[in-house]
């Protein structure tokens, strides 16, 4: 109740500001404040625009300019959310929003993380690639997979093992959550839906997270499926260095993981 009616008085005072001032003028409020709010206003515009400009560049030449963690973090809590109400009003697929913004966050991620260790990286994946038939618990030990064939995950126990990179199969948001807290990765390549992939991007903040989006041609969670090319992609961009391999990643790998 002091909560609802604190808001309720900051709301109608905002209100009175938003009214009052036009009304009377800054003028008329002081002789300086017309100046001061210019300059204001006109520190904030530069401050978007530089944003933007540092975004778009990093995107283009896919390498670390200034601040690349602190962009991201301001796409992650506040311009996403932004996005997928604007799209909304004007009609656009929230799902389409949502690859679009992976999309634009692997180029940030790629851009900020290289060469990083294969134990500092976390491969994530949803229990829904897992057979429905089958009876093996693989979310605790992903090496209790016993490679029947029926799915993809003996396959990518084997790219776990080729890299050396931990893997861990995860039933939802919450268990996913303590798996990060348990490995404490420098950086994530997780597997998953949009709405998981997105909601995953904002609560592992700020650990960047490389989403690859998951295939369901039995509908969603239910025997899912992954392209493991651009998972095994995902894993050299990020590893570089550190498995012998310094070719930068082509966009093919950052465009079909995140679109």
């Amino acid at each position: 109740m002091f909560l609802l009616v604190l808001t309720c008085g900051l709301l109608v005072g905002t209100a009175v500001i938003l009214w009052l001032i036009p009304y009377v003028g800054f003028g008329n409020i002081h002789p300086k404040l017309p100046i001061i709010m210019a300059i204001i206003f006109a520190s904030i515009v530069l401050f978007l625009i530089g944003g933007g400009l540092t975004l778009v560049f990093t995107i283009l030449w896919g390498k670390n300019l200034f601040f690349n963690r602190r962009i991201r973090g301001v796409i992650i809590r506040f311009l996403f959310p932004l996005l997928v109400f604007v799209g909304k009003c004007v009609g656009m697929d929230k799902d389409q929003v949502r690859r679009a913004f992976v999309a634009v966050n692997n180029q940030l991620v790629l851009a900020e993380v290289r060469n990083v260790n294969p134990d500092k990286l976390l491969i994530l994946l949803p229990h829904c690639l897992q057979n429905h038939e089958c009876d093996v618990k693989v979310t605790g030990n992903v090496d209790n997979c016993k490679a029947c064939g029926k799915c993809k995950i003996r396959h990518l126990v084997s790219l776990s093992k080729k890299y050396n990179v931990p893997m861990s199969v995860a039933t939802g948001g919450t268990l996913a959550r303590r798996i990060v807290v348990d490995k404490k990765p420098n950086i994530i390549i997780g597997v998953a839906c949009e709405r998981d992939l997105t909601s995953g991007i904002q609560d592992s903040y700020p650990i960047p997270v490389f989403g690859i989006f998951n295939n369901r041609p039995n509908g969603p969670c239910y025997d899912t499926d992954v392209d493991l090319e651009l998972v095994e992609k995902g894993m050299i961009a990020v590893l570089g260095k550190q498995i012998g391999y310094s070719k930068e990643p082509g966009p093919a790998c950052i465009e079909q993981a995140g679109t």
